[in-house]
């Protein structure tokens, strides 16, 4: 009796030909995990702060186990192959980036009530979750519009220099007593215009004139791409003063840029480039010289004026929260200030869950980054595998680069921490992110269709004597 299981050893899953994979039902299984861990940290805040379960607890569990069932329906329907962990996590994600606005919107010192709009965001960023995966029949067809991309990101990045600056950088625009930040969509369309773009020319790329200090040095004429990409970020680094969006549209590229070519020379051209332009920058923008002034000495005002800047005021509340934390709705965020459920909200989780909370968070995100980097080596399409990659690693680079900014690892850079800051805009684009890479998924696992019989082989007998 022949088996009717497929066994894919290079995707880690098994499914039936008859039916829908298992796995589906392993993600259902995690994503009532991922609703009940936020409701139970709904209640202990409300218990904390209150002595009391708060009283939009149901309201709360019941809205996001909705979103996630959404989600998972459409999952099942539409992409019945994709990988059962990223809905999960970022549903997870989603959920605790809602209780620590929650717990944030507590302080009166903080500003009017914010959960309740991020959770309408949320919904908002699962609906255009579903319309991704409904309407991207095949992630291929995105290849058609590589240029096309190209022009709609710049338009988007360009965009915000015709807008007021927001806190010292020009990132929104506002259409309608609507903000909205373009570069948080910018960044994949980036992506996609990149893979589209390294896919056609990456043997060129590949090619080096001569080898020096070990490194396979690429000719002059193939550093244009990079030079042209180095260039705009500087430009958008001037004239909207947002390190963010230079550092991740720049390092999106090399890091596309090296997986194409699989050239180590790429790295380090991108390294110094990123180091120059930003130091040539520093030296005469003065937003930014703050920004680096405040990460080399973030207690300068402590000494100067007696008060506490944002950023020793995040530094003291990862002090303060050891390895435990002082407890969820037991800390002093509100001392943080205005940027306290934006920027800073990681902040509130170094303090109020500890070293082993932070730890927890980044093992999420990191979780995610390698799930989109497994589906980027199952895929069986090169543009799939450059898109993949790509999307996952504007992912990564966004929460080193804002995690290492609120830890003084690096300057701040004044972007949102993907599905836990405050930020419409943030939570719509990487609920369509996470669409993507699922659809991409969904391609990479399914199983391949089985054989037709030849009429030849029915027709051939073998006679035994």
């Amino acid at each position: 009796m022949s088996s009717n299981l497929h066994l894919n050893t290079g995707s880690n899953t098994t499914v039936s030909s008859g039916g829908l994979p298992s796995r589906r039902n392993t993600e259902l299984a995690m994503l009532v995990f991922a609703v009940l861990v936020p409701v139970f940290a709904y209640a202990n805040v409300g218990l904390a702060k209150e002595g009391e379960l708060p009283a939009g607890m149901l309201g709360y569990g019941l809205g996001l186990g909705l979103l996630a069932g959404v989600g998972h329906l459409a999952v099942r329907r539409w992409a019945p192959y994709a990988d059962p962990l990223m809905l999960p996590v970022a549903t997870l994600l989603n959920g605790l980036g809602l209780v620590l606005i929650y717990r944030l919107d507590l302080e009166p010192t903080l500003g009017s009530a914010s959960a309740p709009s991020q959770l309408m965001w949320s919904t908002l960023g699962i609906a255009l979750f579903v319309a991704v995966l409904v309407l991207l029949k095949d992630h291929r067809i995105l290849q058609r519009y590589t240029y096309i991309s190209m022009a709609v990101a710049l338009v988007l990045l360009v965009l915000p220099m015709f807008f007021p600056a927001v806190n010292g950088a020009k990132i929104w625009i506002t259409i309608g007593g609507m903000s909205v930040q373009p570069g948080e969509f910018a960044k994949i369309i980036i992506a996609v215009f990149f893979a589209g773009y390294l896919m056609v020319k990456r043997d060129a790329l590949a090619l080096a004139s001569r080898r020096f200090m070990g490194l396979y040095l690429p000719r002059g004429r193939d550093l244009g791409p990079i030079l042209v990409i180095w260039g705009l970020s500087i430009l958008i680094l001037v004239f909207e003063t947002d390190l963010g969006t230079s550092l991740l549209f720049f390092g999106l590229f090399v890091v596309m840029l090296y997986v194409a070519t699989e050239r180590t020379s790429w790295i380090v051209f991108g390294l110094t480039l990123a180091v120059v332009g930003a130091v040539a920058v520093a030296s005469f923008e003065p937003h930014v010289q703050q920004r680096v002034e405040d990460w080399l000495d973030p207690f300068h005002t402590v000494r100067e004026t007696g008060n506490a800047n944002q950023p020793a005021q995040a530094m003291w509340a990862f002090g303060s929260g050891g390895v435990l934390g002082s407890g969820l709705g037991q800390g002093y965020s509100r001392l943080i200030g205005f940027a306290a459920k934006s920027d800073y909200i990681f902040a509130t989780v170094g303090e109020e869950l500890g070293l082993t909370g932070v730890m927890a968070i980044l093992l999420l995100y990191g979780l995610l980054v390698e799930r989109g980097i497994r589906t980027s080596l199952a895929a069986r399409d090169p543009f799939g595998k450059l898109l993949a990659v790509g999307l996952s690693a504007a992912f990564g680079i966004q929460v080193f680069v804002v995690a290492g900014g609120v830890m003084g690892l690096i300057p701040l850079t004044g972007m949102t921490m993907p599905f836990l800051a405050q930020g419409g805009s943030s939570v719509i684009a990487n609920w369509a992110l996470v669409a993507v890479l699922l659809k991409i998924s969904d391609a990479a696992r399914r199983p391949a269709p089985s054989p037709a019989p030849s009429p030849d082989a029915e027709m051939t007998q073998v006679v035994r004597p």
